[in-house]
Parts: C-alpha cells; structure tokens; sequence
C-alpha cells in the first residue's frame, strides 16, 4: 500500500504513537506562529513553562488583529510581544506588515515540514505541502518549549479535482463547494488532501484560498501536493532552497474520496449566518447590497488584487456601495502600488485598508443597520462584522469587484476580463519588517503594560462534582459566540477579567453576571459546540467565571483541546433527547468524577429534576491526567516541566 501526503510527512515527523487511524500520536513541529490577537496568552504561558528560548526550526510573532489603536491596550500588546519574541528567539512582523498566513505563505512556508499555529485559518500553509494545523495558544506555547504535539490520527478524505475551472469561477467556488456537500462538521478528525489532474491548473495563492477555508469544515487541515507550481511560487519568492517534491503514491490509500468536476462548477455564494449555506450567485443575482470587502487571509494575495484591479479599471463603484479592500502583505500592497494596479482601485472609488484581517473579524468597517455585506472572507457567523442586524455572503473576489460596480449581487460568467498578464516570475522581497530576534537575549527586557493581566489557572479536580446549567444554547455556537471578536473587545485579549463581563453577550448577556452568582457551574450545548476561531479565550473566560464542564452534542476539535488544556470538562449526550429535558438553573451533580472519566460513559444526576442522564467522554490517558491536574499548563509543572504525553 502506497503513502498519501499526510502519513508520509506525519511519519517524518513522528515521535510518539502508532500511526494509526484514531490512534493518539505526538508530532515533531518545526515551525510556529502567533498573532497578537491570540500571541499575549501564549507568550505569558510560555514564560510560566521557565524555558530560554524556543527549540523549533523557527517561530514567528506577527502582529495582523489589533490594528485600531484607540488607546494604549493595542501598543502595549505589541511591545509585550515585541520584547518577549526578542526575548525568546522569536521573529517578529511589525504591524504593517500584513497578516500572518498570507506572509507566512510567502516568506516562511516550506514543503513536508510541520506548523502550527493559535490562529484557526493556519491551514493556509498546506497549500505548498505543509502539515499546518490550527491550535489553542498553549499548545504553540508547549510546541516552542519544545514538546510535541499530540493529535488523533485523523481520516485522511481525498478531493481529487478533475477538469478545468471556467472563466471567472475561482478557487473560492471551490471551497465553497466543498463547504456544501461536507457542512461545517463535515471535516472534524478529517485531513482533506486534494489532487487529481485539476490541480495543475490551480496556482499556490488559489490552492491557498482553498487551505483557508478548509478550516470552516472542522477539518485538521488541508493538504496539496508540492509540485511545478510550488516551485514557481518558492522560485519567485527568492526561496527556491526551500522546494522539496512532495506526491503521493499511485497506489496511496484513502479513508474516502470525492470528485470535483472543475468544469462544472459555477460561481458560489454562501449565506448568512453560516460558510456552508451555499447557493449559486445566479439563484440569488439581483439582491441589492450596501457593501463590499475585499481581503481577509482567505483571497488578499497579488493574484486577487490584479483579478480585482484589472475589473474595476475604468469602471466606478456604484453610488450606494461602500467597496473596502484590504492587501494580504506589504509585499502585495507595494507591487499593485508599483505597477499601477493600485490607482486603478483607488479610481473606481474602493477605500484602501492598510494591511491586516480588519473587517474579517469585526475590526471596524462594520456594515450600516440590516446591511447587505459581500465579503471575500472565510466566516459570516452571526454578529461577527459587528453590526447583528447585517446580511453577510461570502463570495470570490471575481464576484465581490463586478457587484460592487453594479449594485447588486451579480454572476461575474456573463463577464468576460482578461487575467493572462497578471503573472509574475519574481515578486519584491523585502524582509525589513521582519525583526530577527536579538542574539544577546539576556539583556533583553520583557516591557508589559497595565492592561495585561495574569491568566487564569484552573485548581486540581476534585472528586466529586455540583453546579447549576449556566446557560443552555443551540447547534453550532462559535467561539466569536462565546468571545465576541471586534473592536471594542480585540484592545482587550490581555486582559480576561475585563472579557468575562462580555462572554457569550450576543446570545445571553445575562450570563456573565449569572455565572457569579452561582459560583460557576455547567454549559450545556448543540453539535459542534466551540466553531470557528482557535482562541482559547473562549475556554479561559469561561474558567476564569467558573465554569466546570461543557455537556453538548458535539465539539469542534480546537475548541475541544482548549476546554481540556484549560481543565474544563467536555462531556457529550449518550442520548440526544437528554439535551431538550435539561433547563437553565437546573442542579447536576457527578459522583466521583476521578474514576468516571476513565469510564466511556458515566451518569449526571439532574438534582432539580429528580432525574439521571448519561454522558460520554472520548479522551486520552494523557488527556484525563491533563483535566485531573487541572490543565495542561499544571500538568506539565507536574511532569518536572517536561510534556512527557
């Protein structure tokens, strides 16, 4: 039996385990990133581990969320993570630089090689051939530390991409598909390697959009194959040192299949509140729109500014659309200034964003009350853009440029652009925003402003459990849910007791206050509790207001990792029809929690009710050691500071 993509670099790089489908295994990682969304709690758990510099091939600090700088909270975070990423061995990316994976892609991502990142849309980097996976900030902490990384081995789901995709249809109609007939948890404890004679004609940038929003399907992470078109893409990065073929075998094995005719496929569209309620432009073309935003790390590349610059040439915005459009890099902000694309953009009438995610996850350019939003980004859930009134659809860019001029939501096939010469064999490198960190790092000191404040660190388990339903939500509740992401909280990610007061304040902003009064308790859940970000915010807030466990029908994989490392409990219905009987202030109780944990389902007693329930938990040895200790950060402590898992 031959090798696919995933097992060959999964057994490179493997230190611990057999690799076998569902088996627990532990993977060697050579690279890291953070964000400064995200990075304040890694870099302050990272100091808690007592380690003197990181032991990775390379780890990178970029700074991409907290743009808006309103007050000292953002430029505080910023020279937090500045001096400690100097402190460490760190790289770091000034702000201005861009955002993290479209820069990653470009200046650091290497074929068979491992990366994780505390940023859910990490899986950009499988576009070149990397095993790149989404990760709770302590995770990359302990990844820097130097311990590995500890994963099921996950179905590996073959996307094999036969023909060519038409005019005007792009590789965001791709993902899009895939987000139809898989659904959001279609990928959980699933790799998507994509291959098939479609591949050839798809460059690194359109393989990337399609890795990106791979991590809306739940997926551990998408994979294509490094190739001819790898190598141009590295060639043209100056980094051709960093090519390595990687294909899989004739004869590879794969846990399931599905074809794509590229041929076929149509311009797509996916509807609020959710990236896989998806329909055709052509179902839907006409809709008035108020506003459009072009960038995000899902399609902020060179190549889609041209595709984008080359439709609005000559043409203007319509005059009730606002057009938005946000560069992936410096590196793509200045080509399009150089090659005049860009003043073909600023003519139509678009408002030039500096380079960052900005509207993606809610920092500022929210749309006007019942606004209709296009935007090329990868997440439309509920209240994310910042106003809970808006409409958001997600569509290419291709579709966002042409609308804009019209609009309305429009079918960009019925237009006919030519992108041949948007091409380039050598883009300007230019790596000065990058700061190497200081080879005499123990005069570096560590600079932390008033508004970052400690972590919150949960307490052993004890034996037995009590506690009141906190809150009771629906089916695919996200973390922006959990933890708004916008503008008025982003300042704030330092800084958990000030978060608490908003936690899960767009479904019940009664919570928080509720949650103190009872001293904690339970969240009781629908399926796939926990999508969208990796913030593992959404996990310490939570703890920090005294939450003990998650009773739901489901969870999506990082969210579920974060509850464990921060030693909250995730525990799923047996019987589904036990999630409807359950109401909010009702009292549960588990007996001798020590012992059930090691048991595949065990009994909660609804004390109010004067009823039992069961529950099941899907964890590892190591991940009952890590919730009995009180999370993962206590249970490395207990290892003598070794991750011994």
């Amino acid at each position: 039996m031959g090798g696919n993509l995933v097992y060959k670099i999964l057994k490179e790089h493997l230190v611990e385990g057999e690799l076998k489908l569902g088996a627990s295994i532990g993977i060697k990682i050579d690279q890291t990133l953070t964000q400064d969304s995200t990075g304040t709690m890694t870099y302050l758990q990272l100091e808690a581990m007592g380690i003197e510099k990181v032991k990775t091939k390379r780890s990178i600090a970029f700074i991409d969320h907290n743009m808006i700088q309103q007050g000292f909270e953002n430029a505080d975070d910023h020279k937090y993570i500045q001096t400690v990423a100097d402190k460490y061995g760190v790289y770091f990316s000034k702000p201005g630089n861009g955002i993290c994976h479209q820069i990653f892609l470009e200046r650091f991502s290497c074929p068979a090689e491992t990366l994780i990142g505390a940023d859910s849309h990490t899986p950009t980097a499988g576009a070149v051939g990397m095993i790149a996976i989404g990760a709770g900030g302590l995770d990359v902490a302990l990844a820097m530390s130097g311990s590995a990384y500890y994963i099921k081995v996950p179905k590996v789901c073959k996307i094999n991409l036969v023909g060519r995709l038409n005019k005007m249809v792009s590789a965001k109609d791709i993902i899009l598909e895939v987000l139809r007939r898989k659904t959001v948890k279609g990928g959980i404890e699933t790799i998507f390697e994509y291959g098939g004679e479609g591949i050839k004609y798809l460059s690194v940038p359109q393989r990337a959009t399609i890795t990106n929003m791979g991590a809306e399907l739940g997926a551990t992470t998408s994979i294509f194959p490094s190739d001819e078109n790898t190598l141009n893409f590295l060639k043209s990065q100056d980094r051709i040192s960093d090519w390595k073929e990687l294909k899989s075998d004739d004869d590879a094995i794969y846990d399931e299949e599905i074809t794509i005719n590229l041929t076929e496929l149509v311009s797509l569209v996916a509807k609020p509140h959710s990236p896989d309620n998806v329909e055709s432009v052509k179902n839907l073309e006409g809709m008035k729109i108020d506003q459009v935003a072009i960038g995000s790390c899902t399609n902020s590349s060179y190549e889609d500014l041209m595709k984008v610059a080359k439709i609005l040439k000559g043409k203007k915005v319509y005059k009730d659309v606002s057009l938005v459009i946000a560069p992936g890099s410096k590196q793509v902000m200045e080509m399009i200034a150089r090659n005049g694309a860009l003043a073909d953009i600023i003519s139509a009438g678009a408002r030039v964003l500096e380079n960052s995610c900005g509207p993606c996850i809610g920092m500022g350019q929210s749309p006007k009350t019942d606004g209709v939003s296009l935007r090329t980004f990868n997440r439309n859930f509920y209240g994310r853009s910042g106003t809970l009134s808006a409409k958001i659809y997600l569509v290419s860019p291709e579709v966002a440029a042409i609308s804009a001029i019209n609009g309305y939501l429009t079918n960009p096939t019925d237009y006919n652009v030519d992108f041949s010469d948007i091409k380039v064999s050598k883009f300007i490198v230019d790596d000065s925003m990058i700061i190497s960190p200081s080879t005499d790092r123990k005069e570096v000191q560590v600079k932390r402003g008033p508004n970052i404040k400690p972590f919150p660190v949960n307490t052993k388990l004890f034996k037995n459990l009590k506690g009141s339903i906190i809150l009771k939500v629906e089916d695919n509740i996200t973390t922006d849910h959990i933890i708004p992401s916008n503008s008025k909280l982003l300042p704030f990610r330092s800084n958990i007791p000030y978060l608490s007061e908003y936690c899960f304040n767009t479904v019940d902003k009664e919570f928080p206050k509720r949650a103190k009064e009872q001293l904690g308790g339970f969240i009781v859940g629908g399926d796939n509790y926990g999508q969208g970000s990796s913030r593992e915010h959404a996990a310490l807030v939570p703890l920090y207001l005294g939450i003990k466990g998650v009773i739901a029908k489901s969870f999506a994989r990082i969210h579920k990792a974060n509850l464990i490392n921060s030693g909250i409990i995730p525990m799923t219905f047996e019987n589904e029809e036990d999630y409807k009987k359950i109401c909010l202030l009702d009292k549960i109780y588990i007996d001798n929690i020590l012992e059930n944990l090691h048991e595949k389902f065990f009994c909660v007693s609804n004390l109010t009710q004067s009823t039992n329930f069961k529950v099941k938990v899907e964890l590892t040895n190591k991940e009952i050691e890590i919730l009995k200790a009180g999370g993962k950060l206590n249970y490395t402590k207990l290892q003598g500071g070794e991750n011994n898992e």
